[in-house]
């Protein structure tokens, strides 16, 4: 819940005059909801795509204060963030209810951005893998294979959003290749493979090379830095990485 619609579309601008020609990623970005019929403007010739902070499960009815698939659509919004922690734990979503919203994204064409991650009381507890265990069983039930490799997996360790403490590369590491052992045998080889998983939390340009060089990490979901300038240069290591 950060920058007007205003502040937004100035940041997007500069946003695409800064990324101009990095093509060997893919790069979203996510504003709030009333901000995005002007970033999709900011950005409507450059490589960026656009993605929504959150979505619901159905097409309209009676669920005010909530967004339809069908109003992102409009707006050529093309991935939606599902399961943030921050929607798990101040706004109480269940598994159950994420994996409603997963299947509506995959349904209406839409890239899943699906978030799971442990709190600190739970990786004390030595509860990391059974927690992002049952939340990846529970968020993708239902799915096929050919769903399944749609969606991105953002592992987002909750004790590190925000906190400025950052997961070692290594600790990290750990977490994205249980997942993708997790996937292979949910699925097969083929769908592991095939699924991007990211890292989110405190990503900076400071740290960012050490987890983005790790084998099972694939890229990051960026929260504080996506909104300075710093995006900038995580774009640029990015693009550093790929193409050397």
């Amino acid at each position: 819940m950060n920058k007007t619609p205003y502040e937004a579309q100035q940041f997007a601008n500069m946003l695409a005059d800064s990324l101009v020609g990095f093509t060997y990623f893919d790069t979203y970005i996510a504003p709030t909801f009333v901000a995005l019929d002007r970033v999709r403007e900011a950005i409507s010739s450059s490589n960026i795509k656009l993605a929504a902070q959150n979505m619901y499960f159905e097409d309209s009815g009676a669920f005010t204060g909530e967004i339809s698939p069908k109003m992102l659509k409009e707006l050529d919004v093309s991935a939606v963030i599902l399961g943030h922690s921050e929607r798990r734990k101040i706004f109480g979503e269940t598994d159950e209810l994420i994996n409603k919203k997963v299947k509506k994204a995959l349904n209406d064409g839409f890239v899943p951005i699906f978030c799971v991650g442990e709190t600190l009381e739970e990786r004390q507890k030595g509860l990391t893998f059974a927690v992002v265990e049952k939340q990846i069983r529970e968020g993708f039930y239902g799915l096929s294979k050919e769903q399944a490799q749609q969606v991105v997996i953002a592992y987002e360790p909750v004790w590190a959003i925000g906190t400025g403490v950052v997961a070692t590369p290594q600790q990290a590491q750990q977490v994205h290749e249980f997942i993708r052992q997790l996937i292979a045998k949910m699925y097969d080889e083929e769908t592991t493979n095939r699924i991007r998983i990211l890292y989110g939390g405190s990503v900076t340009p400071e740290n960012f090379f050490g987890l983005f060089i790790k084998k099972d990490i694939d890229g990051a979901l960026v929260g504080g830095a996506s909104l300075k300038e710093s995006f900038v240069q995580l774009a640029k290591i990015m693009d550093k990485i790929i193409t050397k």
